[in-house]
């Protein structure tokens, strides 16, 4: 049986793509911080689950993922665990920081490695998706700075490895999931409400693995975010910064 990594399955995005690859016939690896919320998600699949509890804001922590993913033939992948937070760069935390920026890189950077030798030993085709956000697709974003930039670097990474392995014919087809709001506890963790409505969090996973499947590098679910992204080709740098800003201001929690 093939199975499935998914990191940061304990609620949100990442519990749901569990249920859909589950609903395809794959075995899971649920990975996150969290055993009992890992553990009720398990009692309500029904195919093989594997529960994996790692603080992957630790290094040796990816590599000890990666060692225990040997015993298992890996079909998909995917690096969901991250975080964000809102606040002034002079304000907001900088140990929280730090640890975004450990969980949303280079816990990101070590599995993507880790995952692609993994997923190249199948004689058959095999699914990195990485998620990223549509913070990503743009220049910056102020008041939100250190997580907008983190997940810059997580579409350009992507991109440029989806790249390399089309580019050598490799078996493993790489995707970034750049969502908007998604209706997740990322809200709380982040500090934020926001001022558009946030899509359902099965819709955003079930769109995302559709588009995986079909080789779609950069996946935006939802036509708002379709449009909003297109929109800023359109747009000078300094003003789509001061737009962005706008929107984040809304989003500080009183």
């Amino acid at each position: 049986m093939k199975y499935a990594v998914v990191t940061g399955a304990s609620s949100g995005i990442g519990a749901d793509f569990a249920r859909n690859l589950a609903a395809r016939g794959y075995g899971l690896i649920l990975v996150a911080r969290r055993e009992d919320r890992l553990k009720t998600l398990a009692a309500e699949i029904s195919t093989p689950v594997e529960i994996f509890t790692a603080d992957l804001s630790r290094r040796e922590e990816c590599e000890r993922l990666g060692e225990f993913m040997d015993k298992f033939e890996i079909g998909v992948f995917i690096n969901n665990a991250g975080f964000g937070d809102c606040g002034s760069f002079t304000e907001t935390d900088l140990n929280k920081e730090l640890q975004m920026i450990n969980v949303n890189i280079t816990a990101l950077h070590v599995l993507s490695k880790i995952a692609i030798r993994h997923l190249q030993k199948n004689s058959e085709k095999a699914y990195l998706l990485n998620v990223g956000s549509s913070a990503g697709l743009l220049p910056a974003g102020p008041y939100m700075s250190t997580y907008y930039a983190s997940k810059a670097y997580v579409v350009s990474l992507s991109q440029g490895i989806a790249f390399e392995l089309k580019e050598a014919r490799s078996n493993v087809s790489l995707s970034v999931l750049c969502p908007g709001p998604v209706k997740t506890e990322f809200n709380a963790v982040a500090n934020v409400r926001f001022g558009i409505p946030g899509i359902e969090s099965k819709f955003c996973a079930d769109y995302a693995i559709a588009q995986l499947f079909k080789g779609k590098t950069i996946i935006i679910p939802g036509i708002v975010m379709k449009l909003a992204h297109y929109s800023t080709f359109l747009l000078p740098r300094c003003l789509a910064l001061r737009i962005t800003a706008m929107q984040q201001k809304k989003k500080l929690t009183e």
